[in-house]
């Protein structure tokens, strides 16, 4: 901790305290907006597949704000991150002029979606499943320990054998990936208050500073970056436990994303061996209390999270393989 707070002690990451208290401001001002929509009218829930939170009767008009707008976010920001590969392409500590455009036009698509959802009301969510947008998510994490396998390793500092051309193609690309993620989850959802949308859109406006930042050496800073990893098991748990109850799923998203936390990502932020072991023991047991009161029969909820994770992890190292392998083909 002492360590993270020295970090963000330095001038060029102040930007990134800044960043999370314009998120938090946000997050506020969503929750303010979001008290002029309670009057709206909504089908009932109906199960897991469902969203809720969509009109019973869309219009042309109310799709088309929200995909407009995301698709105008969705190419400014690529096209930033263009300009930036292409013109900057070196790492400062302070801001380059791209970056203070990018954090600029995302406040600006914000704005706009924040006024969508006051007019149209309807996200993406109208049109597209539920579990795009929760994938989309977990294909960015994935990503990430696709990434970083060569510096923190992949379970316990192991390495998997991974080439070097598709980590590099991973790292050159990973931009417009994420943007795209980060981008296409805020835009499917409408601005509503409730504690999910709060929480979630909380983590949104943390991604789109880090997806402003390119080319900062606060962009690549770890302990920024392990906090935004991290942060999908608060956003999991309070949603899993707001949804079903303390008696519900929530074990199973909070110990399995902590179990990636102790398996692979606090071996790259420079802690002590001795820490660790006191971090994973102290996982250890804590898994065992919950689940010798939920039930030990169900302890394996723990693994199912990292094996889904670390299993997508070798699906897309051997799928970017094949298309840089059949690139060469098609070249020769």
């Amino acid at each position: 901790m002492l360590s993270m707070l020295n970090e963000l002690r330095r001038p060029g990451r102040r930007v990134l305290v800044w960043g999370v208290v314009a998120s938090a401001l946000l997050t506020g001002l969503v929750w303010l907006l979001g008290q002029r929509l309670h009057g709206v009218a909504l089908l009932p829930d109906q199960g897991a597949s469902w969203y809720y939170w969509k009109l019973p009767d869309p219009t042309f008009w109310t799709r088309a704000s929200a995909w407009v707008g995301y698709a105008a976010h969705q190419l400014v920001s690529w096209g930033l991150i263009y300009y930036a590969q292409t013109r900057i392409r070196r790492y400062t500590t302070g801001l380059h002029r791209v970056n203070v455009i990018a954090l600029a036009a995302n406040g600006g698509f914000i704005a706009l979606h924040a006024l969508q959802t006051q007019v149209f009301y309807d996200g993406l969510a109208q049109d597209v499943s539920i579990f795009s947008s929760q994938g989309s998510v977990v294909l960015l994490l994935v990503v990430v320990l696709l990434m970083e396998n060569r510096r923190r390793g992949l379970v316990l500092t192991w390495s998997a054998p991974i080439s070097a051309q598709v980590v590099d193609l991973a790292r050159r690309y990973h931009g417009y990936l994420f943007s795209w993620a980060a981008i296409y989850t805020f835009w499917y959802h409408p601005m509503e208050s409730s504690s999910g949308h709060l929480i979630g859109f909380f983590y949104m406006f943390l991604l789109l500073v880090q997806s402003s930042l390119m080319f900062t050496r606060s962009h690549t800073n770890r302990w920024w970056t392990l906090t935004l990893e991290l942060l999908v098991a608060v956003h999991g748990t309070l949603v899993a436990v707001m949804n079903s109850g303390p008696n519900g799923m929530w074990p199973m998203f909070f110990f399995g994303f902590v179990a990636i936390f102790v398996l692979t990502q606090m071996h790259g932020v420079g802690l002590s061996a001795a820490v660790r072991w006191w971090i994973g023991g102290t996982f250890v047991v804590a898994a065992l209390a919950v689940y010798s009161w939920r039930g030990i029969g169900k302890i394996d909820e723990v693994v199912r999270i990292p094996l889904i994770e670390y299993l997508l992890v070798g699906v897309l190292a051997l799928l970017i393989w094949a298309g840089v392998r059949l690139a060469r083909l098609g070249r020769s």
